[in-house]
């Protein structure tokens, strides 16, 4: 068995804020499909998106035409969404390789905090079953805190992807001593949800400066990156974003 830090850590790349950008001006451009087609030819691993509820974002035919896509390209699709029952039933429908459930507040700019997956067990159980039984293999947007991730191994979710919105925060208030604090609980979070026989994913707030501690952790499997690709193709172009956040993460890696 090839031991857990020797696996290659996959770049999931989040397109929401291509759907951003075009909705600030309304019509069709830029086109979010055609930046998942980008991505997975610049390399990335898998493609991210989140159907929100009042759909700032992302749209219902944005949806139907990333998971048409990703099936052609036989790319994943990870597809974030609330824990509600149309957002659980789109999904169903759709069969997206992954179906992370996130937690979502109206008044949010973007998705902050971890799902309380312990708080809100009997509420969030039917809704993963709902998935796991269409196929999706399900994961659990939560901080690395144990009760949270006793919670999420006894359910049907198979992954959990931790926050880290709270270390970049940390970093980008110049407070080092409080981010190496949060990564510390990242590195613990990831043990015990490897332990717990959960897939460990990292994911929110990750840039070219703050991601190799992260990579570097044994038990990530994957990132989530959105946000500062899509800010970075503004300077780069997004393949050249991709392709260096990916060389990034591979020599953390190789280097942990």
């Amino acid at each position: 068995m090839t031991p857990v830090h020797d696996k290659p850590v996959r770049l999931g790349v989040n397109i929401d804020h291509v759907a951003t950008l075009r909705n600030a001006r309304g019509g069709t451009h830029p086109d979010p499909v055609d930046a998942a087609m980008a991505a997975i030819e610049a390399g990335a691993d898998g493609i991210t998106a989140h159907l929100r509820e009042d759909r700032r974002h992302i749209t219902d035919g944005d949806m139907d035409r990333l998971a048409a896509l990703c099936e052609d390209r036989d790319v994943p699709l990870n597809m974030e969404l609330a824990a509600t029952e149309e957002m659980v039933e789109i999904a169903a429908r759709l069969k997206p390789h992954a179906a992370c459930l996130v937690p979502e507040r109206r008044e949010e700019r973007t998705t902050e905090g971890g799902l309380d997956v312990a708080g809100q067990h009997n509420r969030l159980v039917p809704a993963i079953a709902r998935l796991a039984d269409a196929g999706c293999r399900v994961s659990l947007f939560i901080e690395a805190a144990p009760h949270q991730i006793d919670a999420a191994a006894s359910t049907r979710a198979e992954v959990v992807e931790f926050h880290t919105g709270a270390y970049a925060h940390a970093l980008d208030d110049g407070n080092e001593d409080k981010a190496q604090a949060i990564l510390e609980q990242l590195r613990d979070g990831g043990r015990s949800a490897d332990a717990a026989g959960l897939e460990v994913h990292y994911g929110h707030g990750l840039t070219f400066d703050n991601v190799r501690p992260v990579a570097a952790i044994p038990e990530a499997r994957e990132l989530n990156i959105g946000h500062f690709i899509i800010g970075e193709a503004v300077f780069l172009g997004l393949g050249p974003a991709i392709r260096r956040m990916a060389d990034i993460i591979a020599d953390a890696r190789a280097a942990a």
